[in-house]
């Protein structure tokens, strides 16, 4: 059985408390070997691996009566790979309810970026657009923003080498109309092609000579990081739902539906500044082949 340990000593060897070790006794998990006549808890050197395993899974989300099969297989001389049918249930439903936190969380996420947008709309006033050719040489703002991948996106400082960056309108979303006259509007359409044709086409890009590519849109965060999980796209997306970039660069957008949005452009940024421009794009689903032959003019140049 092991030399026995008292109750502090079995703390420190756990990581827990006395606090916690006498909670674990009053329900069951870890009771002590024996009292001795001075009145100590004494522990089976097992114990521990009793404590940690709690630890370990109530630090998952679990509450502590839900660690009681693991408990009590590791007692029974189990380990933690051998679990009973009562265990395998607890992990199903733990992580239900994870995913039911996750569902709410979102949909408070959503909600309160829906609110941010309506503020940003009504306080916004369209930005003055200048020639896309005008754009050549000119540097990037000192606009930070976070993307759909959750990183930190600099637009002064994207890195080193060549980015794309491939600016639409927005992209439709399954059962929901798009706005109206959106579909008057040539040029307009064609948003989810053209983002699953850089998919498709990511890594011919970055062969080529491209270092990264983003997609923008004025489309909010969660409506892009839904476009960005359904394609599986390899990139990030960037939410500009206050024409930002458009404001400070002076980027073309249209009105449509009660909305201000993207004109169409692809940029290509290098040391932060602005080194080509494709505008008009007409034929958008197609238009990462036209990105791509730029990429293999510009390494044949060299």
């Amino acid at each position: 059985m092991g030399v026995a340990m008292r109750v502090g000593e079995l703390a420190r060897r756990s990581g827990s408390t006395i606090r916690a070790l006498r909670y674990y006794e009053e329900v069951g998990l870890v009771v002590p070997r024996s009292r001795s006549g001075n009145g100590y808890r004494e522990y089976d050197p097992i114990a521990v691996r009793l404590v940690v395993q709690i630890r370990e899974l109530t630090a998952l989300g679990l509450t502590v009566e839900e660690t009681r099969p693991f408990v009590e297989s590791l007692a029974a001389g189990g380990d933690e790979s051998s679990v009973c049918a009562a265990a395998l249930a607890t992990y199903r439903s733990a992580i239900g309810g994870l995913e039911s936190r996750i569902d709410q969380l979102s949909a408070q996420r959503d909600a309160l970026e829906a609110r941010l947008a309506a503020v940003d709309v009504a306080a916004f006033s369209p930005p003055v657009a200048v020639a896309p050719s005008a754009l050549v040489g000119r540097p990037l703002p000192a606009l930070e923003v976070f993307a759909t991948d959750g990183e930190m996106v600099s637009f002064r400082n994207f890195g080193p080498g060549r980015t794309v960056l491939f600016v639409y309108p927005l992209t439709g979303r399954p059962g929901v109309d798009l706005p109206d006259g959106l579909l008057e509007i040539p040029g307009a359409r064609g948003g989810t092609e053209q983002a699953r044709w850089f998919r498709d086409h990511h890594g011919e890009l970055l062969g080529a000579g491209a270092a990264r590519v983003y997609g923008l849109s004025a489309q909010s965060a969660s409506y892009q990081r839904e476009l960005a999980h359904r394609l599986r796209l390899p990139y990030p997306l960037i939410p500009d739902p206050r024409l930002a970039l458009a404001g400070a660069l002076g980027l073309p957008t249209f009105a449509a539906g009660g909305m201000t949005l993207y004109d169409r452009l692809t940029l290509i940024i290098s040391d932060g500044r602005i080194e080509h421009v494709f505008h008009p794009i007409p034929a958008p689903s197609t238009h990462a082949h036209e990105v791509l032959r730029w990429f293999n003019r510009a390494r044949a140049a060299r």
